[in-house]
């Protein structure tokens, strides 16, 4: 290191001259000299020039040219490796740079900006640097009109530190809408590009820049029309990716109906010719990932995308041929995709995804293609977690075909790497994985015995007292599942590994999701008779108080009516039913709830009187008896004549 850094101090040393014509050829010969040169960056950064080339850039005494050139050789720095721009950041040079656009000459501020821009677009320059002072924000926006590099620095400055709502919200509260929308049609493309890429970040996810968006005029022409000239197949690719991005955010933000024109056979065939294998490797990601955001939540246009140039078939490929047909010849870009070929296993498993979402048809062609389930299984166990949670997403949108649960689920044991997954995975892919795991646990699914061996009901009841909401409420779902139709021994061993404790914690959830699910795992755990009779000899008291707490509790409809279902089916047991006899305070719930207002409770208040009272049942005598007695006979008279059809005839 002395060796190399001795031949580079004198640089630095001239930096410290007395005469100012002399610093100022130093610094002209620095910059010739780093120019490309990452070594001979490092070396005089390791030698202390960065706080010199500061001091001098912010003397009022340094010429105008000599600030310009300090500028341009701090740029030519950050354009180095990233511990080049920590270096740089250590130096504070952000406040150095932000204090000279205030200056009165252009070139200067321009080479401040370019600087600017090279160091913010760098991964480890935080984003809130730029918005630390609300002043500098208006200051840029006014510097847009100067010329056409400021123009470009600074679009290209926004775009990439506009991350998030909160940052969405401070450039739209500074005019950067109306301040930019005559940008995408200037002369340079450099700018028309900043300037799209500034949209594209601005509407993600934002409906209110979204909607403000679709009115804009710009020469007379509405920003979206001008949004669909950049689509078109003359267009470089990037700006029709980037204008594509835009028309999708304005769509999802409900700006842009989804069967507007616009969409259906502009921005949607754009998106899927980014998917074929002409395209580069980044390309084909980040047309895959917009094109899986934009019809993720509609049918239709997860139709017409599935019959648009085979796109199904052509995903599959992403699989196979990481880098484009025109890229073959060139090795580094060979070896560029190699690095990255995760990226686009996860993009296509996004967008089978979106793709599969709905439509049972579609679903079939998706698994259909070649080693479709092979590629997905393999997915779960990467190394990448965008990978893993892409292909869980891709598994969950797949598993709501019954068709397949019963056949390609079961032919390739999805069920064993998925539990895999649910080992101490991150709750991003365990909310995900868990939503799977409930439907290979619907009654029809052949994985639910081996489920069940795997020691699916712990895992599951441990999800049940996650911190995470969406967590609770797929492990009751779940177990819920589970419970349906099933033996007694799976129906106690859920009770067991819940614990009492836990159902009453879970009876309380404040969130009535978590609420009804577990009523559902109670309902489908008291069905058929000797299992009822069975949990009940066990479980019977904490059940019964279960039950009165929520009929006694300030809740919906549903969930009142779900709780006397569970009454009811109390009530069919053959020993189990004497609990709601001996039960006072309950016999007087269901007598309330068969007057009630509401006809669905009524009903379901009926089923319980109707289980307790078969004739060919021993003891039916004395039960008549006594609900006879509590005036339940009256109240069937006084129903009987009730306008309701269903009421009547129960």
């Amino acid at each position: 290191l002395q060796e190399v850094t001795a031949s580079s101090r004198h640089y630095v040393d001239r930096l410290f001259d007395l005469d100012p014509q002399k610093v100022l050829q130093g610094v002209i010969d620095m910059k010739n000299a780093v120019i490309g040169n990452n070594k001979q960056k490092a070396n005089l950064i390791v030698l202390g020039a960065v706080p010199r080339l500061l001091y001098l850039l912010q003397q009022e005494s340094s010429s105008t040219e000599l600030r310009t050139e300090c500028a341009v050789v701090l740029g030519s720095l950050a354009m180095g490796t990233e511990n080049n721009v920590k270096s740089l950041l250590d130096c504070h040079i952000i406040p150095a740079l932000l204090q000279g656009l205030l200056s009165p000459d252009l070139k200067f501020i321009e080479a401040c900006l370019r600087c600017l821009r090279t160091i913010f677009i760098s991964p480890v320059t935080p984003e809130d640097l730029l918005y630390s002072d609300a002043t500098v924000i208006s200051h840029l926006m006014a510097l847009l009109s100067r010329s056409r590099y400021t123009q470009e620095y600074i679009c290209q400055i926004f775009s990439h530190c506009c991350k998030g709502p909160d940052h969405q919200t401070i450039l739209f509260n500074h005019g950067a809408i109306q301040n930019i929308a005559h940008l995408l049609v200037s002369t340079s493309y450099k700018v028309q590009m900043q300037a799209l890429k500034c949209f594209s970040v601005l509407a993600f996810e934002n409906p209110q820049v979204s909607v403000t968006l679709v009115n804009v005029l710009v020469d007379g022409e509405l920003l979206p029309q001008i949004f669909i000239k950049m689509l078109q197949r003359d267009k470089p690719i990037e700006m029709q990716l980037t204008s594509a991005k835009c028309l999708t955010s304005m769509c999802r933000a409900g700006a842009i109906r989804t069967d507007d024109s616009c969409i259906v056979l502009k921005t949607l065939p754009c998106l899927v010719r980014m998917c074929s294998k002409e395209r580069l490797l980044e390309e084909r990601v980040e047309g895959a990932e917009t094109l899986a955001y934009l019809i993720e939540m509609d049918v239709e246009l997860q139709r017409i995308a599935s019959i648009t140039d085979h796109l199904i078939v052509m995903l599959a490929d992403y699989f196979k041929y990481p880098s484009s047909v025109s890229a073959i010849t060139d090795i580094k870009r060979l070896d560029h995709d190699l690095k990255h070929a995760h990226e686009l296993r996860q993009a296509a498993f996004k967008l089978y995804a979106s793709l599969g979402a709905n439509d049972e048809d579609i679903r079939k062609k998706i698994i259909e293609t070649e080693n479709m389930m092979d590629r997905v299984v393999n997915g779960l166990s990467e190394s990448s977690i965008k990978v893993r949670l892409a292909a869980v997403r891709c598994l969950h949108s797949l598993s709501r075909s019954v068709q397949q649960l019963r056949t390609s689920f079961q032919d390739h044991a999805v069920w064993k790497p998925l539990m895999k997954v649910l080992q101490n995975a991150p709750n991003e892919i365990l909310v995900v994985a868990s939503s799977t795991l409930c439907n290979l646990l619907l009654e029809f699914s052949p994985s639910k015995e081996p489920i069940l061996e795997s020691g699916a009901i712990e895992l599951l009841c441990s999800l049940t007292q996650s911190e995470n909401l969406a967590l609770r409420v797929n492990g009751i779902w779940a177990l819920m599942n589970m419970a349906f139709q099933a033996e007694q021994k799976i129906k106690s061993d859920i009770l067991r590994g819940l614990s009492t404790e836990q159902l009453f914690q879970l009876l309380s959830d404040s969130d009535v999701n978590v609420l009804m699910k577990t009523l559902g795992l109670l309902r489908n755990l008291l069905s058929t008779r000797p299992h009822i009779d069975h949990i009940m000899s066990t479980h019977g008291k904490q059940i019964m108080q279960a039950v009165t707490l929520i009929l006694e509790g300030e809740h919906n409809i549903e969930v009142k009516e779900q709780t006397l279902c569970i009454l009811a089916n109390i009530a069919d047991g053959t020993t189990a039913k004497e609990l709601i006899m001996t039960n006072d305070d309950i016999l007087q719930k269901i007598k309330y709830y068969m007057s009630h207002s509401n006809a669905k409770l009524q009903l379901a208040a009926m089923f319980c009187i109707s289980n307790l009272i078969w004739n060919e049942e021993e003891g039916s005598q004395e039960r008549q008896d006594k609900l006879r007695d509590m005036g339940i006979v009256d109240i069937l008279h006084k129903l009987s004549q009730s306008s309701d059809p269903n009421l009547c005839d129960k």
